[in-house]
C-alpha cells in the first residue's frame, strides 16, 4: 500500500479504522468487567518463540559499558513473558501486543500485527472457549455488524457456535480416520496418513512428514468449510501438534488445544497450558531440531521461561486472537492493510 497517507486513499479506510477503535474499546471494557489486569511485556526477547515455521526479526542489544552485544529477537507472541507473570502471581491478565513475523505478507498476514492474548489461572481450555465466544459477540455488537464477513461468506457470532473435534472434522469432511494414523501420539505414522490422503485425491510429496500432510488435507478439505453461518471451535488436536498445550486429561492421544474459525479464516488459538518444565524442554528441543532440519536455522530456548515453569506455573489456560483479523471480519475488509492505521512498507 504505497502512499497510504494521501487523504483520498486514507479516506477509503476510515470506516474500518473507526470500527477498529470501537472494537478496541469493547475489548478493554470486556476484560475490565471480568477483573483482568492489562499488562505490557517487552517485544525484545531472548527467544522469539520456537514454532518451527515462524521466522523472527533479530537485532543486537548493546548494554552501556559492556563489550560486544547480545543477540535478541522481536517476539512472535507475548506468550512466554505473560506466563512468567502468572508464575509471579497474577491470576488474570490480558494484552493487546504488537508482534513481529518475518516473511509473512498476504491478505491476512503482515510483518507487524496486533495479537490479543489473555490467560487465566485455574481455568480450563473449555472455559476459554466460552470466554472467546462472549468476546467476539461483544465485538460484533461494538462494530454495529449484522454478521462477520470474509470473501463472500458470513457468520453471525450471536448464533450458537459449532464445536467439533479435529478427528470429527476429518471424518465429516474427508471420510478419514485421523487418529488411526497416529497410534503413537508423539510419533504419528506418516505412511498411514499418506495412504489415506491418496485415497481422497490428495497426493503426498517426497519428503512430506505427518504434520505437512495433515495441513495439506486440512487446508484443502476442511478449513474452507469451518465457521460458515456461525463461528466454529475446532478442538482436541493430536498430541504431536500440542505446541505449548498440555496433554488431554481424558485421552493420551490428544492435546487440550482449540482454534476458532470464522468464514473459513483462523481467528484464535487456545490451550490448556503445559506446566511441566521437563516436558516443555523436550518439546522445545524437538521444535529446534525440526526447524534446523527444515530451514537450516533455529532460535535459542528461553531458559528463564523454563526456570519459571520449574518454580511453578499454576494450572491455567490461555488464548491468542488475531485482533486485525477480527477487525477485518467485523468490517468486511478484504485485506489486512485496510484495517491497519499505517502498514509496514
Amino acid at each position: 500500500m504505497q502512499e497510504w497517507w494521501r487523504p483520498a486513499h486514507f479516506a477509503s479506510r476510515r470506516a474500518a479504522l473507526e470500527r477498529r477503535e470501537r472494537i478496541r474499546t469493547a475489548v478493554r471494557s470486556f476484560f475490565a468487567e471480568r477483573k483482568f489486569a492489562e499488562v505490557e511485556t517487552p517485544a525484545l526477547q531472548v527467544s522469539p518463540g520456537l514454532e518451527p515455521h515462524l521466522r523472527a526479526f533479530a537485532t543486537e542489544l548493546h548494554d552501556q559499558g559492556e563489550v560486544g552485544f547480545a543477540l535478541r529477537y522481536l517476539h512472535t507472541s507475548p506468550e512466554l513473558a505473560m506466563k512468567k507473570l502468572l508464575v509471579a502471581g497474577m491470576p488474570r491478565i490480558w494484552q493487546l501486543a504488537h508482534v513481529f513475523r518475518d516473511s509473512e505478507r498476504s491478505a491476512t498476514h503482515h510483518p507487524e500485527f496486533s495479537m490479543l492474548e489473555w490467560y487465566r489461572a485455574g481455568a480450563s481450555y473449555r472455559d476459554l472457549m466460552d470466554e472467546c465466544t462472549a468476546l467476539v459477540r461483544i465485538c460484533q455488537n461494538a462494530a454495529d455488524a449484522a454478521a462477520l464477513t470474509w470473501r463472500g461468506h458470513t457468520a453471525d457470532a450471536m448464533r450458537e457456535w459449532q464445536r467439533i473435534s479435529v478427528a470429527e472434522a476429518f471424518d465429516r469432511h474427508c471420510g478419514l480416520d485421523l487418529l488411526s494414523t497416529a497410534p503413537d501420539p508423539l510419533h504419528p505414522d506418516t505412511d498411514r496418513l499418506a495412504a489415506a490422503a491418496s485415497g481422497i485425491g490428495i497426493a503426498p510429496h517426497p519428503g512430506d512428514d505427518w504434520e505437512t500432510l495433515f495441513f495439506r488435507i486440512f487446508l484443502e478439505c476442511i478449513e474452507p468449510r469451518l465457521g460458515l453461518g456461525a463461528p466454529t471451535i475446532l478442538y482436541d488436536y493430536p498430541l504431536s501438534m500440542a505446541a505449548l498445550a498440555r496433554g488431554h486429561r481424558d485421552d493420551p492421544r490428544l492435546a487440550e488445544r482449540f482454534e476458532v474459525y470464522i468464514c473459513g479464516l483462523e481467528l484464535a488459538n487456545g490451550f490448556g497450558e503445559l506446566t511441566d518444565a521437563a516436558e516443555q524442554r523436550a518439546r522445545f528441543l524437538a521444535d529446534q531440531s525440526r526447524k534446523q532440519q527444515l530451514y537450516g536455522q533455529t532460535y535459542p530456548i528461553d531458559e528463564d521461561f523454563l526456570a519459571a515453569l520449574e518454580y511453578g506455573l499454576p494450572d491455567c489456560a490461555g488464548i491468542a486472537l488475531g485482533f486485525d483479523r477480527l477487525v477485518m471480519l467485523a468490517s468486511g475488509a478484504g485485506d489486512i492493510e485496510e484495517v491497519l492505521w499505517a502498514p509496514v512498507l
